[in-house]
């Protein structure tokens, strides 16, 4: 898989609660944080206190072996009860010229909330680019391995979209 091709993974879990109190956990953008081995927190910006589309937050994430980040989002679909879905930008560009709008994202991320007989299932899916990242980066130092820096990454992704949906599964079905 290519970087122009717009990769992607998605994870699914399912849920022994509302959808009620699943999409509440689904769009509260502090909940992955508290699990995901990427994302360290977030917070809304321009006084917007939760999602609605074209309201904007900014993510701080950490990984291994590279300098903390920041990123900003844009939601850019909501469907209450179904779909939360938001573009992540380079605004402060780390990788370029900043990018402010959607259509340079460095990704695409959503939920995707839907109820089934004893709960509701949760599926979470990102599609990389098409904007510069770091991925585009170790891509461009080593065109020769960028199928297999695209697996790794994506392989990265799914490990912390699967931690947070666990997360929102526990907290859903307990209450933590």
């Amino acid at each position: 898989m290519r970087y122009a091709d717009g990769p992607g993974a998605e994870c699914e879990v399912f849920v022994r609660a509302g959808v009620e109190r699943v999409w509440a956990l689904v769009t509260d953008i502090a909940v992955p944080a508290r699990h995901s081995p990427e994302l360290q927190r977030a917070g809304w910006l321009d006084g917007a206190d939760g999602p609605a589309p074209g309201a904007r937050f900014e993510g701080y994430n950490r990984r291994a072996g590279m300098p903390d980040w920041r990123t900003v989002s844009e939601v850019v679909e909501l469907a209450e009860h179904r779909v939360f879905a938001w573009a992540v930008m380079d605004a402060d560009g780390r990788y370029g010229a900043p990018v402010t709008e959607t259509v340079g994202a460095l990704a695409r991320w959503r939920f995707d909330v839907a109820p089934v007989e004893g709960g509701t299932r949760v599926r979470h899916s990102v599609v990389l680019g098409p904007g510069s990242s770091g991925l585009t980066r170790a891509i461009d130092a080593r065109p020769e391995a960028e199928e297999k820096i695209v697996d790794y990454r994506l392989g990265e992704l799914r490990t912390g979209m699967t931690a947070t949906l666990e997360g929102i599964k526990s907290r859903a079905e307990h209450g933590s």
